[in-house]
């Protein structure tokens, strides 16, 4: 049985290999936005490589009643967070009346615990007419990098850009009318995991995103922050 050969080393590899693609925005001054925790050292290397301001992108998913791996919305991280819901399933379900609402303060909550232990006082990016470059080790189904998409895009973004190693062409195509632009290495067929790709995927921690966002600021610590505005 013949094995294919990986095509990133890690995480750190595929993030170079992506910013080669995307040297030619570095003179748009661009955002990255990583999605945590195994988007934080693809996007590091990105973000190093245009000498942009790096960044965590926190979404969590809002689950159904008594089913929560099935998706009525999501909240995207932010000091002017968005809500994106999925308006067909909203409808099926028919949750009780402040359920969605009670959810949705729940999730902020774990937004907010996560972004203090990463991030600790330091406020959000601001997108705002500026490109935001979304970043992720790599796209499945998509769901929730759609959701991040549609929540930045509330932001008023000049363009907003997705940018993965590797994902399923399928994939890809349900999310261009979410973006301005795709940027992705690698469309295997058939496509399976997004794992298998790298000869090294084992988990990141949180002390690596807290040390990678940490040196990032070294490059980019002149750069304001502030509240996305929509």
């Amino acid at each position: 049985m013949r094995f294919f050969e990986p095509l990133f080393r890690d995480r750190r590899d595929a993030g170079r290999q992506l910013a080669a693609a995307l040297a030619h925005y570095r003179q748009d001054r661009p955002i990255v936005l990583a999605l945590p925790r195994g988007g934080v050292p693809v996007g590091f290397e990105v973000a190093k490589a245009l000498a942009a301001p790096l960044d965590v992108l926190l979404v969590r998913k809002i689950g159904a009643p008594g089913h929560e791996e099935l998706a009525l919305g999501a909240i995207v991280d932010g000091q002017d967070p968005q809500l994106v819901l999925n308006d067909d399933v909203v409808r099926s379900v028919a949750p009780r009346p402040g359920y969605i609402e009670a959810e949705k303060a729940r999730q902020l909550a774990e937004i907010e615990r996560r972004r203090q232990n990463y991030l600790g006082a330091r406020p959000p990016l601001s997108a705002k007419g500026r490109v935001a470059i979304v970043i992720d080790d790599g796209i499945a189904t998509g769901a929730t990098v759609k959701a991040a998409l549609r929540g930045l895009a509330r932001h008023n973004p000049a363009r907003l850009v997705l940018t993965v190693p590797v994902a399923p062409a399928e994939s890809l195509a349900e999310l261009r009318a979410e973006c301005d632009d795709i940027v992705c290495l690698a469309t295997p067929d058939p496509f399976y995991a997004v794992g298998p790709h790298y000869r090294d995927f084992r988990q990141t921690e949180d002390a690596e995103v807290i040390r990678l966002l940490e040196e990032a600021r070294q490059w980019a610590g002149a750069e304001p922050s502030g509240a996305p505005s929509g």
